[in-house]
């Protein structure tokens, strides 16, 4: 007797056997979009609802729906209202985040929007947002209740001046793949046909680096032709102001080379009428820049030569969540601590790296790969794990897994083992039930 509740107890305790969330139970195969306000500066920031809409069809992921992959600088937490149960969640990266790093944000309080897909409830719940620090500690939350039968949420009609869209790989249904959004920014409606061959050159390349050239079957991705006013877009640096569908530009956060698109809103809002949950902006320039933000999007110039390398590195952060590898020491607020471990899968500050690419490193390799190992070795090597200081932005204290790679260098041919073991881990993540 002992012996079998012993045995009901380790059931109903051990998270391992925690039943899987049924999609179909909770949700209704809709999108429900919710639009924020991140506002504050670097010592206070706080959150603020703006508006509700519906979209016709849910593309996100239906599998793990009550655990995080990766922690990022953020997250949001749906549960259902009568029973507390959590139903759905996920993690995600901001502007606004990266902004409070910044010297502006310790005089300033400044505001910006940010857009979250999630599948639309069958019956009320709380939805809590929160966002976390650089050291990855909660800073401002927010929660507030739902109500799939509000009167007050938006009706997005798919065929109201929607603009047009192409297939360029479609594997299968929204609900067995991951789709992918590319989208049109600083095109002319003459400049339509450029944008069309221009996303068939940034699928191609995308997919023609490991891992997902053997992940292929596994996405889908469309082309969104949205029209710009003026070709182009706006370098605010050089006195350069374009009218253009997603009012991007570049000098984003004061850095010449970083092009963002902080209006959110109008980035969805171009999207509204297509299956998509992450999301590619290709801009119409020949200058080099771009960004990319964990679960929110990648933006990078179209015509310049390093163009398609830069979008494969930026979807490398917005896909999989992968830090940057190389460093400068000019930042003016530290991203990575020595007693907090990051959450990105590339990048280690030792404090807990058996939870990093240890599993990975030859039997004995020492950490950190000391300076006579690194000097032996060639200077664009992307294969020879080890634990080469300097990443992250920081020359000391943080750790990538090799010389060079694609998360480092636009000369890297390809992500290192352990930046593709990330990328895997968020396929599968997003398409296949995991115990836990």
């Amino acid at each position: 007797m002992k012996k079998i509740l012993f045995l009901i107890l380790a059931i109903v305790c051990c998270p391992m056997l925690q039943a899987a969330v049924d999609f179909d139970l909770y949700f209704d195969g809709r999108t429900l979009r919710v639009d924020y306000t991140f506002a504050g500066d670097s010592l206070r920031q706080e959150i603020f609802l703006s508006d509700c809409s519906a979209l016709p069809l849910w593309a996100g992921r239906r599998v793990n729906l009550d655990y995080n992959y990766l922690k990022g600088t953020a997250d949001i937490t749906m549960r259902h209202h009568r029973t507390g149960k959590v139903i759905y969640t996920q993690a995600f990266s901001s502007h606004f985040q990266e902004w409070t790093g910044i010297k502006e944000a310790a005089t300033l309080k400044r505001a910006y929007d940010h857009v979250v897909l999630l599948p639309m409830p069958k019956d009320s719940v709380d939805i809590t947002v929160r966002l976390l620090n650089f050291r990855q500690q909660p800073v401002s939350s927010f929660t507030h209740t739902f109500d799939p039968k509000d009167i007050i949420i938006r009706k997005y009609n798919p065929l109201s001046g929607r603009p047009e869209s192409r297939s360029l790989i479609q594997s299968g249904t929204p609900e067995e793949c991951i789709d992918i959004a590319i989208l049109a920014e600083g095109y002319t409606k003459e400049e339509l046909p450029i944008f069309w061959e221009d996303a068939k050159r940034c699928t191609e390349r995308l997919f023609s680096d490991e891992p997902l050239r053997n992940q292929r079957d596994k996405f889908n991705v469309i082309a969104v032709g949205a029209v710009s006013e003026e070709s182009g877009v706006s370098e605010p640096s050089k006195g350069i102001w374009k009218q253009t569908a997603a009012n991007t530009f570049f000098d984003f956060l004061y850095m010449e080379r970083l092009l963002g698109a902080p209006y959110q809103r109008r980035v969805h809002d171009l999207l509204a009428h297509v299956p998509y949950e992450h999301i590619i902006i290709l801009a119409n320039t020949k200058t080099y820049g771009g960004s990319g933000i964990y679960n929110s999007y990648t933006i990078a110039s179209a015509h310049n030569p390093h163009s398609l390398p830069v979008v494969v590195h930026e979807f490398g952060h917005s896909f999989a969540g992968l830090g940057d590898e190389y460093f400068y020491d000019d930042s003016y607020t530290p991203y990575y601590y020595p007693d907090v471990e990051p959450w990105n899968e590339n990048l280690t500050t030792l404090y807990d790296f058996k939870s990093k690419w240890a599993d990975l490193l030859p039997e004995g390799a020492p950490v950190p790969t000391p300076a006579e190992v690194v000097r032996s070795l060639h200077p664009n090597d992307e294969t020879t794990l080890g634990v080469y200081e300097g990443g992250g932005y920081q020359s000391k204290g943080v750790y990538r897994p090799v010389v060079n790679c694609r998360m480092r260098t636009n000369n890297a041919r390809q992500f290192c083992p352990v930046c593709q073991r990330a990328f895997i881990r968020t396929i599968n993540y997003n398409l296949t039930e995991t115990k836990r």
